[in-house]
């Protein structure tokens, strides 16, 4: 190897660990902000559990005590962690969406980071829109349903339901974070047509696959009733045509853009 190539690769490195120390500093204080948004969520978790049990209250209705069990000794204490550590990734998001942000953005044109911005903000906003949808319709609606499964009455032998508190929990989690990635669908396929990887008529000659896909993904993701799979589904549909207006929208910016490149030419 020359004395020349051996220069190249002594000065490639230094950009490299700048680049590492740089990764390293964003994760620490990622990880802190974490740390400390669970130790706050622990302190608060039965708060929290409670607000969550908040659409299974709305579907038994004010007439009846509300009741769950644990069947282990350490099963509330997990359910706790677990709680406090969903509740730590929602009110730490912002720290983490920024150090990302600001990892990526020295290495970004500036018309790149003034894109890029848009996106950050409506993450979180179309997160907590499907979260809330969960929260107040799908839940309320889905909790109604098994619900109406129990036998009373005389002569009859009683089954009643009377949800674990882990269960309930993991339920309730699974669905808001099916629901919230699933919104982030207009935000993804948007980015990907910046970067020229899908356009607006392939979406649409992929219209049928994407109805099949999502009901499986529904099946796959929510319990299996009804009213929760038709409750993911369907905003899934709505998102996807959506998502085809914005990719044209982000096709007409880039025409437009190219024309006026063209004219300065």
């Amino acid at each position: 190897m020359s004395d020349s190539e051996l220069d190249d690769v002594e000065s490639s490195k230094a950009p490299l660990i700048e680049h590492l120390i740089e990764l390293r500093s964003r994760l620490m204080k990622t990880v802190i902000a974490v740390f400390i948004a669970f130790l706050v969520c622990f302190f608060f978790a039965s708060d929290i559990f409670n607000i969550l049990i908040i659409p299974y209250e709305q579907a038994v209705g004010s007439g009846r005590q509300v009741e769950m069990i644990f069947t282990a000794p350490q099963e509330y204490f997990f359910t706790q962690l677990k709680l406090a550590l969903f509740g730590a990734l929602f009110i730490a998001f912002p720290v983490i969406a920024s150090q990302i942000y600001m990892f990526m953005a020295p290495g970004l044109y500036r018309h790149e980071r003034q894109a890029f911005v848009p996106f950050l903000i409506a993450t979180p906003i179309l997160f907590a829109i499907g979260a809330s949808l969960v929260f107040f319709v799908v839940m309320p609606l889905a909790m109604d349903f098994f619900l109406s499964m129990e036998q009373t009455g005389e002569g009859v032998a009683q089954i009643i339901h009377l949800p674990k508190v882990s269960e309930y929990l993991g339920l309730i989690m699974t669905l808001i974070f099916a629901f919230g990635l699933v919104f982030q669908l207009p935000v993804v396929l948007t980015l990907l047509a910046r970067a020229s990887l899908v356009n607006s008529e392939g979406l649409k000659t992929k219209r049928k696959y994407a109805v099949v896909a999502t009901f499986v993904m529904a099946a796959v993701l929510t319990p299996p009733d009804p009213i929760s799979q038709l409750g993911l589904a369907i905003p899934t549909l709505l998102l996807y045509e959506i998502s085809i207006l914005s990719v044209k929208r982000v096709e007409k910016m880039r025409r437009e853009r190219d024309q006026e490149r063209e004219a300065a030419d």
